[in-house]
């Protein structure tokens, strides 16, 4: 009888999790890595635990290509409530500020939602991940600590207002990466003069995926078997997850050459800076970049 790797299997590819409330983006990592014995595995574009919605889980050699994803564009649901400001910027903080909003009608919070619709600069929250002096901004907030961020420069691409009761309002936000979506909702509120704080967040897209390719971990969990042929059924090719670069099929020997490290030459112009790899069988070898001579040269291979 055949035993187990007990560091997991060299499993490779995308899982595109439907992550559920009250989970860190880690935490449905784990589970995900144990559910599926993986050796490696890695996520792109972590969710607050508030948040629900598409985060993908890369396996293995997919890993790799994890920045490449992170770098496209985001569609968000978020329900915000006015009149209410939180230390966090979501319903999982204290209120600090409570200010009157009964006085809002439609038209008003239409029109402050539109001023922040293209090029807009954000100022990060405190409770975010980013680093100062290699420590997250979180974990200083959780100690009373705030230090100046600077306003980073993001892009709205669109938002869809579907309504206004009670003093929540409902958005559908496409933005570009780095767009924090509290942010946005506590920028409209004080816009309006009356705060606010978001209560709901989901992340329905991700660059050209779509909530209806995601899969719960509840359900992922009803495929388990000891092969794991139906969970594997569920796992995306990571040349597929990649749609927008261009693709350089090589023949034999620039094969070698590439999985080598060394530069090949190839006749066809690539316009885009990152190019998938592709052996003469069609089979995915990872990702190259435009080198000065008008050539390939590797940048992440999966070998």
């Amino acid at each position: 009888m055949s035993r187990r790797n007990p560091k997991g299997r060299e499993v490779n590819g995308i899982v595109l999790l439907d992550k559920d409330t009250g989970l860190s983006s880690n935490a449905a990592l784990q589970k995900v890595k144990r559910l599926f014995f993986a050796k490696k595995a890695g996520h792109t574009g972590a969710l607050d635990p508030l948040a629900s919605g598409i985060l993908p889980i890369c396996l293995g050699q997919a890993t790799k290509v994890a920045g490449f994803l992170l770098d496209d564009d985001k569609r968000y649901f978020v329900r915000g409530q006015f009149g209410q400001i939180t230390d966090t910027g979501d319903a999982e903080g204290e209120i600090i500020k409570i200010q009157p909003f009964e006085h809002l009608i439609d038209e008003e919070i239409h029109m402050a939602v539109n001023q922040f619709v293209g090029d807009i600069e954000q100022i990060p929250p405190m409770y975010s991940a980013l680093k100062k002096d290699g420590q997250p901004l979180y974990k200083l907030a959780r100690q009373g600590i705030e230090i100046d961020r600077p306003p980073r420069p993001v892009t709205i691409r669109r938002i869809d207002y579907l309504g206004y009761e009670q003093g929540v309002v409902s958005l559908e936000v496409s933005c570009s990466k780095g767009t924090y979506i509290r942010t946005l909702i506590e920028d409209i509120g004080n816009k309006l003069g009356c705060g606010a704080h978001v209560i709901e967040l989901r992340r329905t897209g991700f660059a050209h995926i779509d909530i209806t390719q995601t899969i719960k971990f509840s359900d992922l969990e009803k495929l388990a078997t000891d092969d794991y042929q139906k969970l594997d059924e569920k796992i995306f090719a990571t040349q597929d997850m990649l749609p927008n670069f261009d693709s350089a099929y090589l023949d034999e020997q620039q094969t070698i050459d590439i999985k080598y490290g060394r530069s090949i030459v190839f006749d066809t112009p690539h316009p885009f800076e990152i190019i998938k790899l592709f052996d003469r069988h069609k089979q995915f070898l990872g990702i190259g970049e435009p080198n000065e001579d008008g050539g390939i040269k590797p940048k992440r291979l999966f070998i």
